[in-house]
């Protein structure tokens, strides 16, 4: 038997899908442009925005008989075992392998934000907690493993990462970011991006671009960042993940940015992301974006009007299902109105990850290799690591923590017994199992008193939940103030409830009108604060909060993002001393909670001066966070010295734990420009290094400083490099700098291209 050109493996891909392009219809190129959610619900019971309004009914059966380009979340939409999951997807892919000319399945994808979103399925922390470790190498081994489940189950694409820099701290979606500084986001994003492609996943950006700069922190509001904000914070995490993190496909953003819809935007998604940064892989359309071109952004009559300028845009695939490239688009092209050349560019984008995938082989088979384990021991280690690594020692300024043995504790706060406290709102438990209040959450989520109860078996342990998140009844308020006066030390634990649409206080469309703990929470923590017990307020949120009112009030403050299905022991550790904190905040806590929206990454006016009665200077700074141990900071080297505006230089130093207990330290180093063509943060993050020492032990850091990192966007438009005077800072913070070196660049003013350095190089030394 013959094999056609396009099954032949010894092919070039590019050769394979110019042949299989030849041999298909209109209809069947087309097809390969959209995806099908089999499980959406249409009662309007719906997880996604306008699900159950957008989402059509199909024929299946006659649907698939064309081909089809993807199947969208088989196992996110509604509780289904893993193994019967798998089975059942390889066989609604046989399905559609059986009734097309060509038998080519579908990608699967699903979302994977914070873990696999499927039922049993590990429940890792949120992205904002990645951000808190500072640890790439870390979230890239969760990159690898979350990929592996998703690979061991059928899957083909996952829906993350959000690279979304932080600009309004009361956007609802900041939990899933993983941070205000796009260094960081960049950096941490990218090391998800490689484990997750290591795994043979589709890993897709999210959502390119702007979406978290939405004036007044709404969701979805309209962008009104200028040129240089969007150039310099908000695209630079996306140009790394997808030149140094080899991302194959990236989801247009819902916003628009004065005026155009991300989604119709030509110049963002085929000049800059094709043509500058050299992407190769698809563009994908975030749930309903390409009928938002007509339904909410009113940019398109039509839906075949919407199918042509998002085409046209340069987004190759349409999700979660068919509403626009379906048949209004083969009917624009019939009759002239859209050219088939767009057809043909997006269905070979499509066929090319296909093949890449694996999906044109003779022997592709979707049936699972093996028993499936989507929250394995290694799995619930790795969660923990992580969770322990992101728990942030705020403040602890007479010394409470760690908790001495046989303590008498008082566990206060609607958030210390409840196992949901420690999840974001795309974990699935909160994301699906809220429509599901019968099923069990299919996971072991030790809450943090059950685990506080472990960790100090000799100590009394008593609990008063006090009040709940967000209703305002102060009726509990008695008994915790009653467990708290008898105790030695409050242990208050609360925060946020994550959610969707408004059902939660943080989450997608939980957005905040302003920075004050939910409901009567602030009232609860002044009524502990009363009883001259030593209070430690322990915060399980998605976004910081303003604690500037209880400053000086409490004995210990920790934060924990979101820190997943292992946070209760994590947290319980680092309040026990078994886990010394080492987290570092992403983000920065205000002192007010109506000094927003700031984040550190401000020019000289966004900074406090006399010229405003409101100062916006927060409690604690980004990239702050305490420890159990001392550190102290040696033998630093940076000279003042002057290299050229494509040179390069070193700075570095020892650090060595000086304390009698393991820790960790975070190197931060900060580039301040004093005189600029256009104004500039003044301090801005270009590197970081976590260090993990022993009591005693020591290690050199060394900073590889390149001229391209001090690269701003000019008046102009351009990217470059001005010469001028520099300051390198290395803080513990962004507003603690310990050492500072002194630079001249020299030379001619440079406009860097794509191939511009996009990170320090640092190296250890012991």
């Amino acid at each position: 038997m013959t094999t056609a050109p396009w099954r032949d493996p010894s092919q070039s891909a590019a050769a394979r899908v110019d042949d299989l392009l030849s041999r298909m219809t209109l209809e069947e190129k087309t097809a390969q442009l959209y995806g099908v959610w089999v499980g959406a619900a249409t009662d309007g019971g719906g997880v996604a925005p306008l699900q159950h309004e957008m989402t059509a009914d199909h024929d299946w059966d006659e649907l698939i008989t064309l081909g089809l380009g993807q199947l969208t979340r088989s196992f996110g939409t509604a509780p289904v075992d893993p193994e019967v999951g798998a089975r059942a997807l390889a066989r609604a892919q046989r399905a559609i392998a059986a009734a097309g000319r060509f038998g080519i399945p579908a990608v699967a994808h699903e979302e994977c934000l914070a873990g696999f979103t499927a039922w049993r399925a590990t429940a890792y922390p949120v992205p904002l907690a990645w951000g808190a470790t500072f640890a790439p190498e870390l979230v890239e081994e969760l990159g690898a493993r979350i990929g592996a489940d998703l690979r061991s189950v059928g899957v083909h694409q996952g829906l993350a990462p959000v690279l979304d820099v932080v600009r309004d701290l009361r956007w609802g979606r900041v939990e899933e970011t993983i941070g205000e500084d796009p260094h960081l986001v960049g950096t941490i994003g990218t090391a998800y991006v490689r484990g997750l492609e290591s795994a043979g996943i589709v890993a897709t950006l999210k959502h390119f671009a702007g979406y978290a700069s939405s004036a007044g922190a709404r969701n979805l509001a309209p962008v009104r960042a200028g040129v240089r904000e969007f150039a310099d914070v908000t695209l630079p995490p996306f140009e790394m993940a997808v030149r140094e993190g080899g991302a194959r496909s990236v989801m247009a953003a819902y916003n628009e940015t004065d005026g155009v819809p991300a989604s119709a935007d030509a110049r963002l998604l085929t000049e800059l992301l094709r043509e500058r940064w050299g992407f190769t892989g698809t563009v994908v359309a975030d749930y309903f974006g390409v009928d938002f071109l007509r339904t909410l952004h009113r940019v398109a009559g039509t839906p075949a009007e919407a199918a042509h300028a998002a085409l046209e845009a340069g987004i190759d695939v349409e999700l979660p299902t068919v509403n626009c490239y379906g048949q209004p688009l083969v009917d624009a092209v019939r009759r002239g109105s859209v050219p088939e050349s767009l057809i043909d560019r997006a269905a070979r984008r499509v066929l090319a990850q296909k093949c890449a995938l694996g999906l044109l082989d003779e022997d592709w088979r979707p049936e699972p290799d093996g028993p499936v384990d989507l929250d394995s021991p290694g799995n619930r280690d790795l969660a923990a690591r992580l969770a322990e690594a992101s728990v942030v020692l705020l403040d602890n300024p007479s010394g409470v923590l760690p908790l001495a043995p046989q303590t008498r504790v008082a566990v206060v706060g609607p958030r210390a017994a409840d196992p949901l406290a420690m999840l974001g709102c795309y974990s699935f438990p909160s994301h699906v199992l809220t429509h599901h209040a019968d099923v069990p959450t299919g996971l072991e989520i030790p809450t943090v008193l059950d685990a506080l109860r472990a960790e100090l078996p000799d100590s009394k342990v008593t609990f008063a939940r006090g009040c709940d998140v967000t209703d305002p009844d102060p009726a509990g308020f008695a008994e915790a103030v009653a467990r708290a006066s008898e105790a030695d030390v409050c242990v208050a634990v609360l925060g946020d409830r994550a959610g969707l649409f408004g059902r939660g206080t943080s989450g997608e469309g939980c957005d905040a009108s302003d920075l004050r703990l939910p409901g009567v929470q602030g009232d609860l923590l002044d009524a502990l604060a009363a009883t001259g017990v030593p209070v430690v307020l322990v915060l399980l949120t998605g976004r910081p909060y303003a604690l500037g009112r209880w400053d000086g009030r409490l004995g210990a403050v920790v934060q924990a993002f979101f820190p997943g299905e292992e946070g209760g022991p994590a947290v319980a550790g680092v309040l026990s001393g078994r886990v010394n904190p080492s987290g570092r905040l992403p983000v920065s806590v205000p002192r007010l909670p109506g000094g927003q929206p700031w984040t550190y990454l401000q020019p000289p006016l966004g900074l406090a001066s006399e010229v405003s009665n409101l100062d916006p200077t927060p409690l604690h700074a980004f990239g702050h966070g305490r420890s159990y141990t001392t550190f102290a900071w040696e033998d630093f080297r940076g000279p003042d010295a002057e290299i050229a505006t494509d040179g390069a230089y070193e700075v570095a130093l020892t650090v060595r734990n000086t304390g009698d207990r393991h820790g960790s330290e975070v190197v931060q180093l900060y580039l301040h420009d004093p005189v600029a063509s256009v104004t500039r943060p003044d301090v801005r993050l270009i590197g970081y290094r976590r260090l993990d020492l022993a009591p005693g032990a020591s290690r050199r850091v060394v900073f590889g400083f390149h001229a391209d990192l001090s690269a701003l966007t000019d008046r102009a438009g351009e990217r470059v490099v001005e010469p001028g005077a520099l300051e390198l800072r290395l803080g513990a913070s962004s507003a603690q700098t310990r050492y500072t070196a002194r630079l001249t660049l020299t030379g001619p003013r440079r406009v860097l291209g794509a191939d511009r350095r996009l990170r320090c190089e640092v190296r250890t030394e012991d």
